[in-house]
């Protein structure tokens, strides 16, 4: 942890040349970086020239005193330079593309998003009128929203030197100011690492808030200053002879406490600040785990121990992974005394954060995935100490934070939280599970959108209700992408599961035809073999699943690519023989009984595409023509040729893609082709043939596309898609004649 105790100066009021300031900067800049900055510089100066704030400073000065701060965080150039430029946005003054042009894109690119935090940070009043949850999830929001973590450590300096300077601002607004630092800011510091911002703003906060307690234990703590700063002196000599002549390698410093910390630890206990035991404390570092125990028994011999004052956090550690030994003795004057024994590296892993103090002082709930993200959080501040030259990994700093939540705001300002890539219908069952049921639609930014429309962090969203709404099974395809929340598909699910039985075996029939006309017409499937497939008993269970979402377009045709028999008993007798691989058509083999080394190809009437029922033909010189088993050809075949009907199957599966034709009806085929063209690149389906023909009777186009898929399942998931764009009223997978 930085110590900015001479770092973090304020220049309110105070005139400084160039020069003087960057002496005082604690961060080694490079040549390049300082012409950038004196640059900066002179153009904040200009810009400023005559302005000021509300609170009196002038508007140069606080900008420097920012700027000053992320100095002493040991910062780039470009986050200073930003803390120069932070308040042009509220002066009206931004220019993103001039400033880019001149200080590089990143510049800009922060000054926004510490525009984004002010205007998220003021999304609600603080204290009383949103729970914790509500604060947490607040806190939440703005690191994920901060795609650069450096914007987040522009707005804690910036808070810091705002809490300075409100003496000449109303009483109300300094209150207002204050709860929103203690309970938004201050935590955000304490994640960081940023302990010392972190105190300043907690004491500053409290001294508006709770004047009284606040001048009552400054007062105390300043009447006995100097002899309480003598008497810790004196402890630490003693504390290091001793543990010197018993061997032990050993650092012992005095512990500050603050102000607000023994505010809260007053109110948390109920005590007086003459019943506190750690006003006087002292911390000794070691080198290894056995010599704390050693230390320990030193300071205790050396000390009469307090009962019930011994914490072991290093055998069992706090929840945040915290590690020391605290021991409260009775000093030699007969006072209390706090010492904290742990060794460096658990001194550094607490300073760092991998502690994560904040947790417990907060009282929250341990989050191990977040917890792990703040440590890193953290270890890339010390990454930015450590290469402050200007060729240092900036990528370091670039923090895809929380990336599987995303946080939007309901009408009223609350904010909940997703799983990213969510959708206004998922949003709308996180409200309430018949605020799903009921939506017809949704609002993202006062504007309307659709209900798979993708969500973002910051968004806030309305969504519009009917009271005879009811949900679509159309929601539970993941083809269409309405739903992204597990939660939000089981609350779907067992809305249709609840429904009538036989309701749900009728609706489960019509999908299942309507799933085997786009198939292809597989009239001869059967319903028996194809519910043993999906593992039910019985054909009503396997349609009644159907007719509840549970299974879908894309589950049927997967059931049909698997290899085995679906189709009713033949009407003609095919001799049990020995099977046999047949040459391949492409590189995937087609089965056929008892034949081998004779050519097989696909037939061009039906286009037979892999997980398809087919059945082989045996021609008089171009070897055998597959076909599928609902060709319109078979049924002619059956009766004039049985005899030359043989059994085939699809064999293993290879990288052989098939062409299909798929015939759609629409009223806009010129806007279409552009959303199917989009379709079929992310399903990466090529498109061979397109060939349109005009219905005028019915005022409608009729298009014929001839596809290139991989099997029945990507078709199928192709198809779904294109059937739920607009202006489309029917799509089916066609046969030639």
């Amino acid at each position: 942890m930085v110590d900015v105790s001479d770092e973090f100066e304020n220049f309110s009021g105070r005139e400084i040349s160039f020069e003087d300031w960057v002496r005082r900067l604690s961060c080694e800049l490079s040549q390049t970086q300082m012409d950038k900055l004196r640059l900066a510089w002179e153009q904040a100066q200009s810009v400023y020239s005559g302005q000021h704030r509300t609170s009196g400073e002038g508007c140069f000065q606080h900008a420097l005193s920012v700027a000053t701060i992320l100095a002493g965080l040991r910062l780039d150039a470009d986050a200073i330079i930003a803390g120069l430029f932070h308040a042009l946005p509220s002066l009206g003054v931004f220019e993103p593309t001039r400033l880019a042009a001149e200080f590089g894109e990143l510049v800009p690119s922060l000054i926004d998003g510490v525009a984004q935090v002010a205007t998220l940070s003021e999304q609600r009043e603080p204290s009383g009128k949103q729970g914790t949850g509500q604060v947490e999830a607040l806190r939440k929001m703005i690191l994920a929203m901060a795609r650069d973590i450096r914007v987040v450590l522009i707005a804690l300096a910036q808070r810091l030197v705002d809490i300075r300077t409100l003496e000449r601002l109303s009483l109300a607004v300094q209150q207002h100011m204050a709860r929103q630092t203690l309970e938004l800011y201050a935590p955000l510091a304490n994640r960081l690492g940023l302990s010392r911002i972190k105190w300043e703003l907690e004491d500053r906060s409290l001294r508006i808030l709770e004047p009284e307690d606040y001048r009552r234990i400054a007062r105390s703590l300043a009447e006995k200053r100097v002899e309480r700063e003598r008497e810790i002196r004196a402890l630490q000599r003693r504390a290091s002879a001793a543990l010197q002549q018993a061997g032990i390698e050993a650092q012992v410093a005095g512990r500050a406490k603050h102000i607000y910390s023994i505010w809260r630890k007053m109110q948390q206990k109920s005590l007086g600040f003459h019943d506190l035991l750690d006003i006087r404390a002292i911390r000794v570092l070691v080198r290894t785990i056995p010599d704390c125990y050693a230390a320990l028994g030193v300071i205790q011999s050396l000390w009469q121990p307090i009962p019930h004052g011994y914490d072991d956090y290093i055998a069992t550690p706090k929840a945040n992974n915290y590690q020391s030994l605290h021991a409260a003795v009775i000093g030699p004057t007969g006072k209390s005394l706090e010492v904290q024994i742990r060794t460096r590296e658990m001194h550094q892993r607490a300073e760092l954060g991998v502690a994560a103090h904040w947790r417990y002082k907060e009282g929250g709930q341990r989050d191990a995935s977040f917890d792990d993200k703040v440590a890193w959080l953290r270890q890339l501040l010390q990454w930015g100490r450590e290469e402050a030259s200007e060729y240092a990994p900036i990528e370091r700093y670039k923090a895809e934070l929380f990336e599987h939540r995303i946080y939007v705001l309901t009408p009223r300002g609350d904010i909940l939280d997703l799983p990213r890539g969510s959708t206004p219908l998922d949003f709308a069952y996180r409200v309430h599970t018949q605020i799903g049921h009921r939506c017809r639609g949704a609002k993202v930014n006062a504007k309307m959108v659709p209900l798979s429309y993708t969500l973002q962090s910051g968004d806030q969203v309305e969504v519009l209700t009917a009271r005879d709404m009811e949900p679509s099974r159309d929601w539970l395809n993941p083809n269409l992408g309405y739903l992204k929340s597990p939660q939000a598909r089981s609350r779907v699910k067992r809305w249709f599961r609840l429904r009538d039985f036989d309701r749900n075996v009728a609706d489960g029939r019509v999908l299942l035809e309507r799933e085997l006309r786009r198939l292809g017409g597989m009239r001869s499937v059967s319903l028996e073999r194809l519910a043993q497939r999906a593992h039910f008993a019985k054909a009503d269970e396997f349609l009644a699943a159907i007719g509840r979402g549970e299974i879908t377009g894309g589950h049927i045709a997967g059931l049909i690519s698997e290899p085995g028999p679906l189709e009713e008993p033949k009407p003609w007798p095919v001799p049990a023989r020995r099977r046999e691989k047949s040459s391949r058509d492409g590189s995937d083999a087609i089965v056929v009984d008892g034949v081998g080394n004779l050519l097989t190809r696909l037939a061009r009437c039906c286009r037979p595409v892999a997980g398809d029922c087919i059945i082989g033909y045996i021609t008089r010189n171009q070897g055998i023509s597959v076909h599928r088993c609902d060709c319109p050809n078979m049924a002619r075949l059956r009766k004039t040729a049985s005899a030359r009907l043989i059994e085939a199957v699809w064999g293993l599966p290879g990288e052989q893609r098939y062409p299909v034709d798929v015939e759609i009806q629409t009223d806009d085929p010129q806007g279409l082709l552009n959303a199917i063209s989009t379709v079929l690149g992310s399903e990466q389906v090529k498109l061979l043939e397109v060939i349109s023909r005009s219905e005028r009777q019915a005022r409608q186009v009729r298009m014929n596309l001839t596809l290139e898929v991989r099997d029945v399942e990507q078709m199928s998931r192709v198809m779904h898609r294109i059937a739920a764009m607009r202006h489309v009223h029917g799509v089916r997978r066609a046969t030639r004649a």
